[in-house]
């Protein structure tokens, strides 16, 4: 019979949440099983690997223009690093809170992804010779049968056919329409960017300046060939 005092007591939502347990298929995270897939040697649903990739682009950003590593201040010299600092820091809260109470251990995890390798090394042993001396008879037969026509295959197969210089200068070809795309899009930012004023702009235009000397060299090296192909 449910009385007064039954209903009246309170209920711990935090206890609830927190029962979550990690089971073999699910994220060792947080233990959803929505879209899990390999993400650092370790399953992850699909919402723990989006705000992964966030703080690892901030984290990439920060390190390519020589910034200042992610931690617990906001502080920056523009918007644009602002933005993947605010996000990395958001993105690691939601990691915080969706993470489970108590992680499965790593060595079971490693287990439960190899379920046919542990099943091989806990096989008996005896079981194994008895298969290897099964198997053994057959061995020689089979090498003598299957001997001369394996032999014969490589010599059999015919040589590839001699590939010519025209698919060579297509994909030269292509390759160069790609490269010009890339200078363009290139000297697009270059373009929008302008007078550069802060330190990760100036940074920006400096790497913008290297990509597009190494695409020029590329697209020099790639004239040089074209033109020896067609010789």
């Amino acid at each position: 019979m449910i009385d007064a005092q039954t209903l009246s007591g309170p209920i711990d939502i935090a206890a609830i949440r927190n029962v979550r347990r990690w089971s073999p298929g699910s994220c060792v995270w947080c233990g959803d099983d929505d879209a899990v897939d390999m993400f650092r040697n370790e399953p992850r649903c699909g919402a723990c690997r989006e705000k992964e990739s966030v703080i690892d682009e901030a984290r990439q950003f920060l390190g390519m223009y020589g910034l200042r590593p992610l931690g617990g201040t906001l502080q920056s010299d523009d918007d644009e690093e602002r933005e993947h600092r605010v996000n990395a820091r958001s993105a690691r809260r939601e990691l915080n809170e969706m993470k489970l109470k108590e992680l499965p251990d790593p060595a079971v995890v490693r287990k439960a992804l190899r379920p046919r390798a542990a099943t091989v090394i806990s096989e008996p042993r005896t079981t194994r010779s008895a298969k290897l001396s099964t198997s053994a008879p057959n061995g020689p037969s089979t090498s003598r049968t299957n001997g001369p026509s394996a032999s014969r295959t490589p010599a059999a197969r015919p040589a590839a056919p001699m590939s010519t210089d025209a698919v060579d200068i297509a994909a030269l070809e292509t390759r160069v329409t790609g490269l010009l795309d890339q200078l363009s899009a290139i000297d697009a930012q270059m373009n929008l960017i302008g007078e550069p004023a802060g330190l990760a702009a100036r940074a920006r235009v400096s790497d913008l300046e290297k990509q597009r000397a190494t695409v020029l060299r590329t697209l020099a090296a790639l004239e040089k060939a074209r033109i020896a192909a067609t010789q």
